[in-house]
């Protein structure tokens, strides 16, 4: 079974400009993750264009808040058909559990992950919240509490993979953004690494965007990258 390790990041205002750029992608290289912006503007009718054309989905919506609202909403996302779905680690166990039990037996079961802790966040943006584990410890914690809550994964930094491998298991997905081929800009992320360095660590999918979205080639872009990460598991 293809399985393609690249998530191509959708960051675009509108339907039309994500419909432009996935016109010049490959299933078979890459699946593509809706966020919020995307998603608010053009609502389910622009996955199922993209699932027509062969493309799985990450609906990167990072549900959080009470656990019934969550776990309909997880479940809403299921019916959409999408390949994975993310709610917060912050929002605890309840809330996780409740989500894993709504997509449970639904038709076509999502991958169901949990975000740890945002790859833009820093020790300060930590400390000023209060917080006074480094990233790094508050990763594990959530991850762990995640694995325990019976979910599929975690997005995390590709920093922290091999750190979670090691307390989470083999079978337990890691997805990772905050990558950035070596020739790229690090942009607004702060805890980066390459794809093939990704891999390397523990990371089961990056997340990537501008370095192909951004390209004059985009489906040369993503073909480096394939190339780059052919041959790791």
């Amino acid at each position: 079974m293809n399985d393609p390790k690249i998530i191509v990041a959708l960051d675009y205002p509108d339907a039309q400009s994500a419909l432009d750029l996935v016109a010049r992608l490959e299933p078979a290289l890459c699946r593509l993750k809706v966020g919020k912006e995307l998603f608010v503007t053009a609502g389910p009718q622009l996955l199922e264009k993209f699932m027509q054309r062969g493309f799985e989905i990450f609906l990167d919506l990072k549900f959080n808040d009470i656990p019934n609202t969550t776990a309909q909403a997880c479940k809403a996302a299921a019916a959409l058909g999408v390949w994975m779905v993310n709610v917060h680690a912050l929002g605890g166990r309840k809330m996780m559990e409740a989500a894993r039990e709504a997509v449970a037996n639904t038709a076509h079961r999502p991958k169901l992950v949990a975000v740890t802790v945002l790859t833009s966040m820093a020790q300060q943006d930590l400390s000023e919240l209060g917080i006074a584990a480094t990233p790094a410890e508050l990763v594990l914690r959530l991850a762990k509490l995640a694995y325990a809550s019976g979910l599929d994964g975690v997005v995390c930094s590709a920093q922290e993979a091999a750190m979670l491998r090691q307390h989470t298991g083999k079978e337990f997905c890691l997805v990772t953004p905050g990558i950035r081929p070596a020739d790229s800009d690090a942009n607004d992320q702060s805890r980066i690494m390459t794809p093939r360095a990704a891999l390397e660590h523990g990371a089961s999918y990056l997340v990537i965007g501008r370095p192909i979205t951004q390209a004059v080639d985009p489906l040369r872009a993503l073909q480096n990258i394939a190339k780059e990460i052919e041959g790791l598991e």
